[in-house]
């Protein structure tokens, strides 16, 4: 199963039901084989893989030397991430490269109050509704006159305020998990030694020279 700790916040938050068996059965085999590629992996306990990739963002935006963090993904839960120009979200399947401004014309906030956003609107993928009766436009706009759902006049959302602010808890990444101290440690240097035998068990000897071919080329 896939789950968090957002499963024991929201009993409808998503789970690995569903998953096709023979999908499922090649998570642990990829993972064994991106880790001997010399690929960095952060196997996750209680939290999600979007949540590995916020603190991946943060750590790297802290760090002088690092010019620009690319966050590959649609997920628009992943929009939070972005800081200006310095932390971008990659849409590949748009072809978009998105900084705040662009966050800010897709869904009408800024990339901070995207769990707001979300935790109005809703998120079917996760498993939670939103408020009844707020779409898009309408969480925009009360998101900009108010800012976050903490700061809404009581009137506004009435007795679906504590609903609104656990599913921003649903919505928000957390950004602390311990990954790396260094960013070099995301550096790769080729496949280990253990690729080699990897590339055997599931016959395809090919993707180790592909990888040092890779390596010979940097």
């Amino acid at each position: 199963m896939i789950e968090s700790f957002r499963n024991r916040l929201w009993p409808g938050y998503k789970t690995g039901a569903g998953i096709e068996p023979a999908l499922l059965a090649q998570f642990h085999p990829l993972e064994e084989g991106l880790a001997a590629m010399g690929v960095a992996v952060w196997p996750m306990v209680e939290l999600e893989a979007d949540d590995a990739l916020a603190s991946a963002a943060r750590l790297a935006c802290e760090d002088p030397r690092v010019e620009k963090v690319l966050v590959w993904t649609p997920d628009k839960d992943l929009a939070q991430c972005v800081r200006g120009d310095r932390v971008l979200q990659v849409d590949r399947k748009a072809k978009a490269i998105r900084g705040a401004a662009d966050i800010r014309r897709k869904f009408g906030v800024e990339p901070d109050l995207i769990p707001d956003f979300l935790a109005l609107v809703g998120d079917a993928a996760d498993g939670y509704p939103g408020i009844k009766g707020i779409g898009p436009v309408g969480a925009a706009r009360l998101l900009n006159q108010h800012g976050p759902i903490e700061s809404f006049p009581p009137n506004v959302l009435g007795d679906q305020l504590e609903d609104a602010k656990l599913f921003k808890r649903l919505a928000t990444l957390r950004t602390d998990a311990r990954l790396f101290t260094d960013v070099d440690a995301l550096r790769w240097r080729g496949p280990t030694d253990a690729f080699e035998a990897w590339t055997g068990r599931i016959g395809t000897p090919q993707l180790l020279q592909r990888c040092l071919q890779a390596r010979a080329s940097k």
